[in-house]
C-alpha cells in the first residue's frame, strides 16, 4: 500500500510538471502576448483583421486548408547588402574605389554589380549583394574615403525568403489576433504567410479557388467550387460574378458567384500580410539568392 501510495503521488508530480511545461509555461510565455511596436515606428502591429476577413479564418480552418500550406516562414540567418546612396564631387575616385572592391572580394560575392554599367548611371545604385558585414563595412569606409556615401541594408536569407514567401521569419506577434493558429505543417502548396502581400487582388484569389490551374498551370490544389453559385444570367449579369479564361469559363448563358463563404476566404487570404519590421525580426531582405 505505501509503495502505491509513493507511486501515485509521483505520478501525479510527474503530469503536474507535464503540465506546467507544456500549457502553463507556453501561456505565461505567449497568453499575455501584445501588440509590438513596428521598428523605428510608433505604429503597432499587428491590427486586429477586418470582420469579413476574421470570418474568413474560420472558413479557412473548417477547410482543412493548413492540411496543405503553412503560415510560417522560416530564415536560416542574415546577409549585407550595400547601396551607393552618393558618389559625392568625385565620381570617377569613387567608381576606382568600387572596381578595387569587387576585384577584392570577387570570390566571396560574384554578384557584384557591373562598374561599367554604374559609371555610366545617372543615379546611384545598388552594388554589393549578398556579402558579410566586414566586407560591406570594408566596402563603405572605401567608399567614404574616396568621397562618396553609402548605405548597408541587413536581409534575411533562407529558402522561403529567396522564394519570396516572406519579408522576415515568422514571428508568434504575427498570430496575436488568429484563433486558431493555422501554422500548418506540411507544404503541399506554397506558404501563406503573405499572400496579401503577393496576391491582393480579391478577384484573383476568388478565381484561384474556384478553378486554381486558371491562374498556376500545373496547380494541384483542388478547386473549391462548392463555395461558388454557377446561375444562369438574368436581365443582367451579377457585379460579383467572376470572369475566367475561356478554357474555364462557365457554358454559355451562365456565370460564377461567390457565396459569402468564398468571399471571406478571400478576404482572410488577402489580410495575410506579416510584413511588419520587428525588434525580434528586423531584417528586410532583397528577394534575390545570394
Amino acid at each position: 500500500m505505501k509503495n502505491g501510495f509513493v507511486v501515485s503521488i509521483a505520478a501525479l508530480i510527474a503530469l503536474g510538471l507535464s503540465w506546467c511545461g507544456f500549457v502553463l509555461a507556453p501561456v505565461m510565455q505567449l497568453g499575455t502576448e501584445k501588440q509590438a511596436t513596428v521598428l523605428n515606428s510608433s505604429e503597432l502591429y499587428p491590427v486586429g483583421r477586418p470582420g469579413e476577413a476574421n470570418q474568413g479564418l474560420q472558413v479557412y480552418c473548417a477547410n482543412g486548408c493548413a492540411a496543405c500550406h503553412t503560415e510560417q516562414v522560416r530564415q536560416d540567418g542574415v546577409t549585407c547588402y550595400l547601396d551607393i546612396v552618393s558618389y559625392g564631387k568625385n565620381r570617377t575616385a569613387v567608381v576606382e574605389a568600387m572596381e578595387k572592391i569587387a576585384e577584392q572580394i570577387s570570390l566571396t560575392n560574384p554578384r557584384a554589380l557591373e562598374i561599367e554599367r554604374l559609371r555610366s548611371a545617372g543615379s546611384p545604385e545598388p552594388f554589393l549583394n549578398g556579402v558579410t558585414k566586414e566586407n560591406a563595412d570594408t566596402a563603405a569606409e572605401a567608399i567614404s574615403v574616396a568621397g562618396g556615401k553609402t548605405e548597408i541594408r541587413i536581409g534575411a536569407t533562407g529558402a522561403d525568403i529567396w522564394r519570396g514567401w516572406g519579408v522576415r521569419q515568422s514571428v508568434a506577434a504575427d498570430f496575436l489576433y488568429d484563433y486558431p493558429v493555422q501554422l500548418g505543417s506540411l507544404r503541399a502548396g506554397p506558404d501563406l504567410a503573405n499572400i496579401g502581400i503577393r496576391a491582393p487582388d480579391l478577384n484573383w484569389q476568388l478565381v484561384h479557388l474556384y478553378a486554381p490551374q486558371a491562374l498556376v498551370k500545373n496547380s494541384t490544389m483542388p478547386p473549391f467550387r462548392f463555395l461558388f453559385e454557377v446561375r444562369k444570367i438574368g436581365g443582367a449579369p451579377s457585379p460579383d460574378a467572376l470572369q475566367f479564361p475561356k478554357a474555364f469559363a462557365p457554358p454559355a448563358g451562365c456565370e460564377v458567384v461567390p457565396k459569402p463563404e468564398a468571399k471571406q476566404l478571400a478576404a482572410y487570404l488577402s489580410s495575410l500580410r506579416a510584413d511588419a519590421p520587428l525588434y525580434e525580426a528586423p531584417f528586410t531582405p532583397v528577394m534575390t539568392k545570394p
